[in-house]
């Protein structure tokens, strides 16, 4: 197959790409290089099958493809509340182009929505029918809510014009190609650590996320995007297994080897204060669930980031 990644130079989007490469498809990227590296994919472009196209996914483009991941949109707090506007240009106008084109050439389309969604929940875990606890005028609403109406323009053209969709709801996932800066947890400790920089916590450490490894992630892109036609989601993806933010910074510290301090600020607006995916559609319909642990994910992160610092 002739595959489109949007956003696949990006953290999740590179190792998509490499995925898809290794059994056998053509990938065409389409990427305008705002929050990616194109050192993400730099080790692809002398294979005869990889293609790229710099381009902004908020203006139309056309292309001859047999399926589409549409990942493009800035995930990070500080990419995203820098330029709110763009990004919500990104999830709105960018998904509305997509779906066009997997209209047009009647292929399936793949949604790379977000754990976002669910704002900071009122439930734990979060089930897929729970509609969200999220402030539609905070900083933060540019990406969750720019995700919610990119879900509604999903299965809107799935209900009125019958495409082929799949929505993923991806939870935090880690591992190697994760920009050193963009301000995520796993990223900011580890690089504080190698640096022997204070790991900066925001609250009191208290906060819940739960870590999946970017290779369990890319399994269950490729088999929700190869389901049945029937499976639409939305489905989590992530790892239900829920661990507090000081026990991950406590964590990095000791694989490190690290003198680094635990500093405390405080809390950003509408940060959540939990997550905890409920996978068990992921497992129904999938057979999917996450395999590599916590120990052996940061390991190889920190590898990773050990050239970086």
């Amino acid at each position: 197959m002739r595959i489109l990644i949007t956003g696949g130079s990006g953290f999740i989007g590179s190792h998509l790409s490499q995925r898809l490469l290794n059994e056998g498809h053509d990938v065409l990227v389409v990427d305008n290089f705002y929050t990616s590296s194109r050192e993400n994919i730099s080790h692809l472009l002398n294979n005869s099958k990889f293609e790229i196209i710099r381009h902004d996914v908020t203006t139309p483009i056309d292309l001859e493809v047999d399926a589409i991941y549409h990942l493009a949109c800035p995930a990070s707090p500080i990419h995203y509340q820098r330029f709110p506007v763009q990004t919500i240009k990104t999830s709105i106008l960018g998904s509305l182009n997509m779906l066009e084109l997997a209209n047009r050439l009647q292929i399936p389309i793949l949604l790379s929505s977000t754990s976002e969604v669910y704002g900071d929940p009122n439930i734990s875990p979060q089930v897929e029918e729970y509609w969200g606890n999220v402030n539609p005028i905070g900083i933060r609403a540019c990406y969750d809510e720019g995700k919610r109406a990119a879900e509604t323009l999903f299965f809107d053209f799935h209900r009125q014009y019958g495409v082929n969709i799949k929505v993923a709801r991806i939870f935090n996932t880690y591992g190697p190609n994760m920009s050193p800066h963009d301000g995520r947890v796993v990223s900011n400790f580890i690089m504080q650590a190698l640096r022997s920089e204070d790991i900066t916590i925001y609250g009191d450490g208290a906060q819940t996320r739960s870590f999946c490894y970017i290779d369990d992630l890319i399994d269950g892109l490729i088999k929700l995007m190869e389901s049945p036609d029937s499976v639409h989601g939305p489905i989590n993806l992530g790892n239900p297994t829920e661990r507090t933010v000081m026990n991950l910074a406590e964590m990095v510290i000791n694989k490190t080897k690290s003198k680094s301090k635990i500093i405390f600020h405080e809390l950003p607006q509408d940060d959540p204060k939990q997550r905890k995916p409920d996978i068990s559609k992921a497992r129904d319909f999938l057979n999917w669930e996450p395999k590599i642990d916590i120990d052996q994910g940061l390991d190889s992160t920190i590898k990773y980031f050990k050239t970086k610092v």
